[in-house]
């Protein structure tokens, strides 16, 4: 191919994880029922938070838009990957994988930043508990919402401006089953430079800070529980912080995993099957985590299936 930018007739190959037809039915129908899962879960949880007004507080509000977070993720990914694997056609063309690499970087700024806020939430309510509705006041929870949506659209953005100035001059095979940008930027023949010193400063700032802000957040919490006489506030105070603590564990664990997995292996096979526990996995156990730890939102959840089971 001749060298030079080719942006505006181009399209990408995306390998996915074989190319054993024989595998392409079981690919299908597991990905396909994980996609299912991860979004009737998680609208079930943000249902089961609009539906009762015990619930609308400021860490359910957050845990509903992390949810709806979780169903963009997986519909940015899951969808195309199963045409692709359905019409037997992995070509995908410019526009849509450079749609798909921005909201693939998107959405797990959302979740991190979600996680940080909401980590947040947990320290005001256990630290300084008479303050709480002070503090987290709606006009803050909007705020605190807003500014991880526009860090979120600001930061992908610079991403693909800088990516839309490439020019592309060889093969244009993605070994991975969606448009990933590291990927993407292997496959370029300009000057990448910027690209990537980008997606290290970002990931310090958007990876590692707000990991600090959380960890720092829970030490916080850790002795002021000591601090309480009684076990009940402490059994209290640990059920609410339980669910976050295990979904920020699952997902910067499955995001370290795919980072330590591209350093060290060289099969894009094994990158690919590590990815999928952050792009799809994760999601698609979120829902579980909070409604099976979480006894305000498994009684909302049985109250909404009640609900909807007497209408039919």
């Amino acid at each position: 191919m001749e060298a030079g930018n080719l942006t505006g007739i181009l399209e990408f190959i995306l390998l996915g994880f074989s190319e054993d037809p024989e595998l392409q039915p079981f690919i299908f129908g597991l990905f396909l029922c994980m996609f299912l899962v991860t979004v009737l879960g998680n609208l079930l949880i943000i249902l089961a938070i609009c539906s009762d007004p015990h619930l609308h507080t400021p860490m359910y509000f957050f845990l509903s838009n992390l949810s709806l977070v979780d169903i963009c993720f997986s519909t940015t990914i899951v969808p195309k990957m199963l045409v692709n694997i359905h019409t037997e056609n992995k070509a995908i063309s410019y526009m849509d994988c450079l749609t798909q690499v921005y909201f693939s970087m998107f959405f797990p700024i959302l979740d991190t930043l979600l996680l940080t806020v909401m980590a947040y939430d947990r320290f005001v309510a256990i630290c300084h508990p008479l303050h709480y509705t002070v503090i987290m006041s709606p006009r803050l929870c909007g705020l605190l919402v807003f500014a991880t949506w526009f860090v979120g659209i600001m930061t992908s953005l610079l991403h693909i401006s800088l990516m839309r100035h490439l020019s592309f001059c060889r093969d244009l095979e993605i070994p991975h089953f969606f448009c990933e940008l590291t990927q993407i930027l292997k496959l370029a023949c300009s000057d990448t430079f910027l690209n990537s010193t980008l997606i290290y400063f970002m990931t310090g700032v958007l990876g590692v800070f707000p990991l600090v802000g959380i960890l720092f957040s829970y030490s916080q919490i850790a002795s002021s529980i000591r601090k309480m006489s009684s076990s009940g506030g402490k059994q209290k105070a640990f059920s609410t912080c339980g669910s976050h603590l295990s979904v920020v564990s699952l997902f910067y664990g499955t995001g370290v995993g795919v980072y330590f997995t591209s350093a060290v292996s060289h099969s894009p096979q094994k990158v690919s099957v590590a990815s999928v526990m952050y792009t799809v996995v994760t999601p698609m156990l979120n829902p579980f985590i909070y409604s099976l730890r979480n006894k305000d939102v498994k009684g909302a959840l049985g109250s909404l299936l009640s609900r909807v089971t007497s209408c039919l």
